[in-house]
C-alpha cells in the first residue's frame, strides 16, 4: 500500500520567478507572502548561486538555454506561467516538463494548488527516476549473476540453473545482501566478501 500524499507546508520555501517584473510577478509575490514563502524575481536568466525549492517560469518569452539543466532535468518543481496558447509556445514549455501551470493574467488564487500539484509530481518523478536507475544498475550486473549460477553448478555439482539460482538466493538472504553483491563475492578469486 502506498503512503498517501501529505500536502506540504510551503512556509519558508524559496520561489524563483523567471519572468519580467510587472503585474504577474507582483501577484505571485503577494501570494507567496500569504503562504509564508520568499520570492525572488529574475529575468532573463537564473542568477548564479540562487537557491530555490520551486521555479515559476514565463512560457511566453522563455527561450532555449535559459535553464542551466537539460530539458526535463530540473532539480526542483517547475510551474509554467502561460499567457499565449500558441502551439509553439505551449510545446516549448512542455519540453521543460513543468509539473503544473498557471494561466496569465494571474488572479488572487491558484498558486497554492499549483505548488501542491507541482511538488507532488516532482517528488513522484524523482522516486521513479531513482527506481529506474536502481533497476538499470541491477540489470547491468545480471551477467555476473549468470556467471555465479554457472560457478555454483560447477563447484557444488548442482544440476539445474534454477537450483543453482535458488542456492545463490539463499546465500544472499543469509548474508542479508543483494543477489548481485553475493554473485560478485562468489566470483572473487579469493572468495572473500567485499566490504
Amino acid at each position: 500500500m502506498t503512503r498517501p500524499f501529505r500536502t506540504p507546508n510551503f512556509r519558508g520555501w524559496r520561489a524563483l520567478v523567471l519572468h519580467k517584473p510587472g503585474p504577474v510577478t507582483e501577484a505571485l509575490l503577494r501570494q507567496f507572502g500569504r503562504l509564508g514563502m520568499q520570492g525572488q524575481v529574475a529575468w532573463p536568466d537564473i542568477p548564479a548561486g540562487s537557491a530555490a525549492e520551486v521555479l515559476f517560469f514565463d512560457a511566453d518569452l522563455g527561450h532555449d538555454g535559459q535553464f542551466p539543466w537539460p530539458p526535463g532535468g530540473a532539480p526542483m518543481p517547475l510551474i509554467a506561467l502561460i499567457g499565449s496558447e500558441a502551439p509553439g509556445r505551449v510545446e516549448w514549455a512542455l519540453t521543460h516538463c513543468p509539473q503544473a501551470h498557471l494561466l496569465k493574467p494571474l488572479g488572487s488564487a491558484g498558486v497554492y494548488s499549483a505548488l501542491v500539484i507541482a511538488s507532488h509530481a516532482h517528488a513522484a518523478q524523482s522516486r521513479l527516476e531513482q527506481a529506474v536507475a536502481s533497476l538499470r544498475s541491477r540489470l547491468s550486473r545480471r551477467p555476473a549473476v549468470l556467471q555465479a549460477v554457472l560457478e555454483l553448478m560447477r563447484r557444488e555439482g548442482i544440476e539445474t540453473s534454477e537450483a543453482a539460482y535458488a542456492r545463490l538466493r539463499r546465500l544472499a538472504m543469509a548474508s542479508q545482501r543483494s543477489i548481485e553483491d553475493t554473485a560478485d563475492d562468489l566470483l572473487r578469486p579469493d572468495g572473500r566478501r567485499r566490504a
